[in-house]
């Protein structure tokens, strides 16, 4: 769909089929989340280390944030949320940024990846000559 959402928890069956936009999740997720995932990109803050066992690996791979350029773009978007919403868990999150951001998981679908690879040309915020 192509939508920019930012919720703080998910139940089941979180991102199932996506296939384009921005997920980002400040609270727990339900169990088989990403499952059919084939576009978009999900930001899942996980403090405690449970979100990677409730993923569906079928067609995403899961990674801390791939990129400098890809942490600035998930600040702006929690900049943005924080704002728009009041939000104290965003808040708290942005208060400790340097701690906070390394918490957080890039749930990236293994089609994008592999566009990436055979066009990296593709890849947003790659550096241009």
């Amino acid at each position: 769909s192509g939508a920019r959402v930012v919720v703080e928890g998910c139940g089941a069956n979180g991102c199932e089929y996506m296939t384009a936009g921005e997920a980002v999740i400040l609270g727990q997720i339900g169990p088989n989340f990403a499952a059919g995932m084939t576009g978009g990109m999900a930001y899942l803050y996980d403090p405690t280390g449970i979100s990677a066992s409730r993923i569906n690996p079928d067609s995403v791979e899961v990674s801390a944030l791939r990129s400098p350029e890809w942490e600035a773009h998930l600040k702006g978007i929690l900049e943005e949320y924080a704002a728009e919403t009041r939000s104290l868990t965003a808040q708290n999150i942005l208060t400790q940024w340097e701690v906070t951001s390394s918490h957080f998981l890039q749930v990236t679908p293994k089609e994008i990846l592999a566009r990436w690879q055979a066009k990296p040309e593709e890849q947003p915020f790659r550096k241009r000559a």
